[in-house]
């Protein structure tokens, strides 16, 4: 019985179309139950040997940059380092996903994803030893500053992409972000626009279990984080994040449907942060000891190098020169940042407008002034 049908009830007009009805089906945009795998299943016989004998590389290489670079912050280079131990597939397949001119948008854990992307590791690290600005020109590598704010890089990546779309360049944004990133309004306000606008923008969660010491439980109550996406009206998809192959395969897909013009895409990957959430952190306060082993067993590295060696794509001596390559990269890493650096102070001014204002021509006056007087110099001479 209707409202209208209710005895005494006053007759009541019909919400008026189309203002109720879905604005698309919501079936299509649904992520699968469980998340997506390649490797151990048949799938995984169609994959490129040369792509995964890259991804393999690129895995190894990984795992040592973070274990140099926390390394780093106990011999006091880094102030701190918030190490992606466990969560090298999604990097390196986000990373590897892209083409020469899209555009990567990483948060402060995603150092890993901009070394992959081409950026030089030292430069990559700059930010974290408290130098340089950003440590890198975003434009030339196509990659954006580290972002540190949670989520306030997605945002921009809908920006890029945009403005990119409106102008007809073939360019993708992908944007990085955590489980604890999906809590901040920035997060909701970029799906809102991305897929308002479907603009060639994809998403990708790396859920990792925990935002900071908080587990996913405490902070969202969705079947899973893939399923957000319905809610804006694009596509979401659940994947292993520890199935690098999955992950590239995933993000492959979606990065070419947003170049079609079909819109945005929202990824979940599923991993874990085997490391504390930075040097400063004592993870043991909030998980156990079981919890990570559990998870060790289904290291990403471990997975894929068993799939390749199964099929005889890979054997000891490409373990060995795997192994070998990243060990280089470290031993020049360590040595690079071992050099301190020349800092000189007056760059706190020369890129925070492409004009001076004022008030910065001011400040940058009176730091002059003071380090020529510390120096022993006039206060209108040139150090």
């Amino acid at each position: 019985m209707s409202v209208q049908e209710l005895p005494g009830g006053a007759a009541q007009p019909p919400i008026p179309p189309p203002a109720w009805q879905p604005r698309t089906d919501p079936v299509p945009l649904l992520p699968d139950p469980e998340p997506y795998r390649v490797l151990g299943t048949d799938a995984a016989a169609g994959a490129d040997p040369a792509l995964l004998l890259r991804l393999y590389a690129e895995l190894v290489r990984g795992r040592r940059y973070n274990a140099q670079a926390t390394a780093l912050t106990k011999q006091g280079r880094l102030a701190v380092y918030p190490s992606s131990t466990g969560q090298e597939a999604c990097e390196v397949a986000a990373a590897l996903a892209l083409r020469e001119q899209d555009w990567l948008f990483p948060s402060y854990r995603d150092t890993l994803a901009a070394v992959a992307r081409g950026l030089d590791p030292v430069q990559a690290l700059t930010l974290l030893r408290g130098d340089w600005h950003t440590g890198y020109d975003p434009r030339e590598h196509r990659v954006a500053p580290l972002s540190t704010p949670l989520a306030t890089q997605l945002p921009h990546a809908v920006g890029l992409a945009h403005a990119a779309r409106l102008k007809g360049d073939d360019v993708v944004a992908l944007a990085l972000v955590g489980d604890g990133g999906t809590s901040e309004g920035d997060f909701h306000e970029a799906l809102n626009f991305a897929a308002v606008w479907r603009a060639p923008v994809v998403f990708l969660v790396q859920n990792n279990g925990f935002a900071i010491s908080v587990p996913l439980a405490k902070q969202s109550a969705a079947p899973s984080l893939a399923h957000k996406a319905v809610g804006y009206g694009m596509p979401g998809r659940l994947v292993d994040g520890n199935d690098v192959v999955a992950v590239h395969s995933v993000l492959g897909e979606a990065m070419d449907r947003a170049r079609r013009g079909d819109g945005p895409t929202l990824v979940e990957a599923v991993t874990y942060r085997i490391d504390a959430h930075t040097n400063a952190d004592d993870a043991t306060r909030y998980r156990g000891d079981g919890e990570v082993e559990v998870w060790r067993a289904h290291d990403p590295i471990r997975l894929l190098e068993h799939e390749l060696t199964q099929r005889g794509v890979l054997d000891e001596d490409g373990i060995r020169k795997a192994a070998e390559a990243a060990e280089t990269m470290a031993a020049r890493l360590r040595e690079r940042m071992n050099a301190d650096p020349v800092l000189d102070p007056m760059d706190l001014f020369t890129h925070v407008y492409a004009a001076q204002t004022s008030q910065l021509r001011e400040q940058a006056a009176q730091l002059r002034a003071e380090l020529n007087a510390s120096a022993g110099e006039g206060p209108g001479e040139d150090r």
